[in-house]
């Protein structure tokens, strides 16, 4: 979710995926203001297609962001995203109609972990990334699967702030210890973090290490 992401759609030039601009027309008649920019649906896009089972997203607002992923998705590929708008959800639905291998939720965003886990896992940013602890990588993510943490901008300091202190949503992330992340520049004001969900350590291993 960004701030006036669906006004930086100014002009469809011919080059945006139909889907996305099928959903992107369904966001402005609905007066929603803050659908996935293009350069988090570019990333979406490649990402989507290494995705080979199962792909999901939180936050769906009016389908731009799962357009996008729908879009670069292998045929077969699951999408499942939750939208905690029954309106919204309603729109998004009917973009999606005609395509069946997608599946909008309407409810809380822990409603994904009802079909994971996912090859790829999106999280809508939206202020709180999420950054609890109550989405956990290792429940939602299968090894090797790929987290998505959009809408932060980027980090000009390490550790990197927010309102003066040290960005904990941020952090969490970056230094989960079942995740191998990175910040990645968009735009000049816009960042994302990508993490690969990394392989289950053998018993014995995770033993010593917690001895150590």
């Amino acid at each position: 979710m960004s701030l006036q992401g669906t006004d930086a759609y100014r002009d469809d030039d011919g080059t945006l995926p139909g889907l996305v601009a099928s959903a992107v027309a369904a966001a402005r008649a609905h007066g929603f203001a803050f659908s996935c920019r293009p350069e988090q649906g570019r990333l979406l896009q490649l990402l989507a297609a290494g995705a080979s089972h199962g792909i999901a997203e939180t936050g769906t607002g009016c389908g731009v962001g799962l357009a996008w992923l729908a879009s670069g998705a292998r045929p077969g590929t699951r999408l499942v995203s939750v939208e905690r708008d029954a309106e919204r959800a309603r729109v998004a639905r009917q973009v999606f109609r005609d395509h069946q291998d997608v599946e909008i939720l309407h409810g809380d965003w822990r409603r994904v972990e009802e079909h994971g886990p996912y090859d790829l896992l999106v999280l809508d940013g939206g202020g709180q990334a999420k950054g609890d602890g109550a989405a956990d990588p290792t429940r939602l993510l299968a090894p090797g699967g790929t987290l998505v943490v959009d809408d932060f901008t980027p980090a000009t300091t390490w550790p990197p702030l927010f309102d003066g202190a040290p960005d904990r949503a941020r952090l969490h992330w970056l230094e989960h210890p079942a995740l191998r992340a990175t910040e990645l520049r968009l735009a000049p004001d816009l960042a994302a973090i990508v993490g690969t969900r990394l392989p289950d350590r053998p018993a014995a291993q995770a033993r010593h290490s917690s001895s150590a």
